[in-house]
């Protein structure tokens, strides 16, 4: 296996964390080693087998055979493949044909053949017997591991052939049984609507990291061992996805390959859960409430579980860790939707984030149905605490906060914490002591810590007083006994925060180094190949994964939450929208259909020639009086629930349709593409005519508001090349002393 393990996290002080970066390769060698190279992996079952302890020994540690592990128990790891491990027995029996010396030459092949049953997947000893001898590639498939006699190079296995995990993992798998195949069948619970005959991968993990007391549980107590299998399983889970969701052909050069919106934590998903938030911030304004919750691998819950199975501590079961976070999460949100805690909100956003060690936490934004104006000390300090309570009067809460709630020790008093930056605390502790709660000119809450000699905790030999308590809410604190950050929220830059790898991203390296391509013969063919954009590639380089992450995606759990639902609204020009078919349709037989230019965008046109009360909206103000249908292409009136319209943007040079967007957002109840161009009883030729007719386009206000719509989502870079463009369209329209304006840059 072949990974970039993040070493400032694995192998470092406190509870391990397994976490990689970037992509996981399997390989596999060939049955010998070459002249002078100590044999390893599957090598050390053929080769000089009277030596095995000692050449094992050597394999672990890399040099003389010293290892702190005692020889009856490597003894009887051994003697327990050889006896039951029938992928162990295979190689064996490879041992037996090489020192017989029957052939010169020969492969193993492990055949991965799911579409002929259970038993082609794992066959036994004497039946590999049958495969090893002579050249069998000619039978081989894509997806069959082959090994080799010996080879210098080294072979990939497939992410999906079924006993690539055996393989990896021996110890996990002592039989060397199966594990996914792409023809295990679906059985779903009797209340189940999906309809498929498969399983698919990530299912099939998601079933297998179970606690199951009535079966073996050797992989769930495998500690350690767990963490490296749950990033694994995922990353080739992750690989099929990618391969499944890919928008282009990477071997086509020029072509873009697309990593697609559908993709589950992808750029182009991100960004569209961005705008969606702050498609909720523009219609509620400012959030009020910023909350962040870090799950705590010593709840009761799993302790109670641990203590029943036989593991160690919560760090030994990562995914046990998410699945109680995600159960209080749940029931956190259902608390606030009914006015638990806080007042009832209007709306909610969550997304999901991992630590660098990989617990899982959660942001959430509340927008609160009863604060609507300027907000007072009082109501902050109704909801938010950032003192210590009175030891006396609430021992449970002060050891609470004492426990959870306490930063550092950092600042002068300890600088070597991992919060400092240039001899400061980057979360900017201490904070000041206030006798009151206020509002600084920024716009930040300074909460309340008064001076009180008898608020003091200890935290290695250093006592700290309220200026290092973190904002929370007692009652909220005492209920899920975990860290959680309560914080008064008064700009809308917090929705940028809470979705700032939109903005970042991760670190990349800039050199791209490739293998010469003998195809490439000329130095312009070379350069279109490395000029290739290819988002997957880009996705798998920057990400990390630790085995919290991993765990939280295999079992599907979603990464981003926001209520009231926000419908996209797309656009398109008059015959000119999307079709989206398969390659093996029919061309012409998918153009004939019946709704084959129907989209959501003329579906609203023919809602307003069909309802009355469509005609008093418009575009974007549609869904939160309508629902759209996809199945059938229609809109119809909204019984129950709300949602939030959100328009697409479109830049400035897309021509008649961005003429057509400003329109779009004006005019109520159009009957038609027609009623665009209309502006009382004129019909215009053009969508821009349109627009200066109805006073849009009357002065420079238009590039304004051009730059204006953006910043409330975009990042600083995007909007000054939006800047660029306005300049190389109007240049001579906009006078040098209307730059300054643009005050969001």
């Amino acid at each position: 296996m072949g990974a970039t393990v993040d070493q400032s996290v694995t192998g470092t002080a406190g509870p391990f964390s397994y976490r990689v970066h970037g992509q996981i390769i399997h390989r596999i060698g060939s049955l010998l080693p070459n002249n002078g190279k100590l044999p390893e992996y599957l090598q050390l079952y053929i080769f000089d087998t009277g030596n095995e302890l000692e050449n094992r020994k050597k394999a672990f540690t890399k040099d003389a055979s010293t290892l702190a592990l005692a020889d009856a128990i490597i003894l009887e790891l051994i003697k327990m493949l050889d006896n039951h491990n029938n992928l162990a027995r295979t190689f064996r029996h490879a041992r037996d044909r090489i020192q017989d010396a029957a052939v010169s030459q020969f492969k193993i092949t492990l055949v991965s053949q799911p579409n002929r049953g259970r038993q082609y997947d794992l066959p036994t000893a004497s039946e590999i017997g049958g495969l090893v001898v002579g050249d069998i590639t000619a039978s081989t498939v894509g997806r069959d591991i082959v090994v080799e006699l010996r080879s210098s190079s080294l072979q990939r296995i497939s992410d999906l052939h079924p006993l690539m995990m055996s393989l990896q993992y021996p110890l996990l798998f002592p039989y060397g049984e199966p594990g996914y195949h792409e023809r295990l069948p679906y059985e779903g619970p009797e209340a189940s609507t999906v309809r498929r005959e498969y399983m698919t991968m990530r299912e099939f993990y998601a079933y297998q990291l179970q606690t199951r007391p009535t079966e073996g549980m050797t992989l769930i107590k495998s500690g350690r061992l767990l963490h490296q299998y749950i990033v694994d399983v995922y990353v080739a889970t992750e690989t099929e996805r990618q391969l499944e969701n890919g928008d282009a052909d990477a071997t086509q050069l020029g072509k873009k390959v697309i990593l697609p919106s559908s993709f589950t934590a992808g750029p182009r998903y991100m960004a569209e859960k961005y705008q969606d938030a702050m498609a909720i911030c523009r219609w509620y304004g400012n959030p009020h409430l910023f909350i962040t919750v870090t799950a705590n691998p010593n709840w009761v819950e799993l302790k109670y579980h641990l203590d029943a199975y036989g593991c160690k501590s919560g760090n030994s079961r990562p995914d046990l860790e998410c699945r109680i976070f995600k159960i209080k999460l749940d029931e956190m949100i259902s608390y606030f939707k009914k006015g638990i805690y806080f007042p009832k909100p209007d709306a909610v956003v969550y997304t999901i984030e991992f630590q660098k060690r990989g617990l899982p936490h959660a942001h959430i934004l509340l927008w609160l149905k009863v604060v609507k104006k300027e907000v007072s000390a009082a109501t902050i300090d109704e909801y938010i605490s950032a003192e210590l309570p009175d030891k006396d009067v609430d021992k449970e809460g002060f050891e609470l906060v004492e426990r959870h709630m306490i930063h550092g020790p950092c600042g002068r008093m300890r600088p070597t914490s991992p919060c400092m930056d240039k001899e400061d605390c980057t979360k900017n502790y201490p904070k000041p002591l206030s006798d009151h709660t206020r509002i600084d000119k920024s716009g930040f809450v300074v909460y309340r810590r008064r001076a009180d000699t008898n608020a003091l905790v200890v935290k290695g030999n250093i006592q700290l007083n309220n200026q290092f308590v973190v904002p929370h809410n007692l009652s909220l604190l005492k209920k899920y006994q975990a860290h959680i950050n309560v914080e008064w929220c008064c700009r809308s830059s917090a929705i940028k925060y809470l979705f700032k790898y939109i903005t970042k991203g991760v670190d990349r390296a800039t050199m791209l180094l490739e293998e010469s391509d003998s195809a490439c013969s000329s130095h312009g063919d070379k350069k279109k190949k490395a000029d290739t954009v290819n988002e997957i590639d880009r996705f798998i380089q920057g990400r990390y994964i630790s085995a919290c992450e991993a765990s939280w995606r295999i079992f599907a759990f979603p990464i981003h939450y926001n209520q009231p639902n926000v419908v996209k609204l797309p656009l398109h020009l008059p015959g000119q929208h999307r079709a989206v078919f398969d390659q093996s349709d029919d061309l012409a037989e998918f153009i004939s259909r019946e709704d084959a230019d129907k989209t959501m965008l003329t579906a609203f046109v023919e809602a307003c020639n069909t309802y009355e009360e469509a005609r008093e909206l418009t575009y974007i103000e549609f869904p939160s009086r309508f629902v759209y249908h996809p199945s059938d292409k229609t809109w119809t009136p909204r019984q129950q629930g709300e949602a939030i319209g959100r328009v697409v943007y479109i830049s400035q040079g897309a021509g008649d349709l961005y003429f057509f967007r400003i329109l779009i957002n004006v005019v109520r109840g159009p009957r038609g593409f027609d009623a665009m161009y209309a502006v009382g009883d004129v019909v215009y030729k053009e969508y821009k005519d349109a627009c200066f007719s109805r006073g849009l386009l009357d002065d420079d206000n238009e590039w304004h508001k051009a730059i204006e719509e953006p910043s409330y989502w975009a990042t600083g870079r995007q909007l000054r090349r939006l800047f660029v463009i306005i300049l190389e369209l109007q240049r001579k329209r906009l006078q040098i002393k209307r730059y300054l304006t643009f005050s969001h840059l």
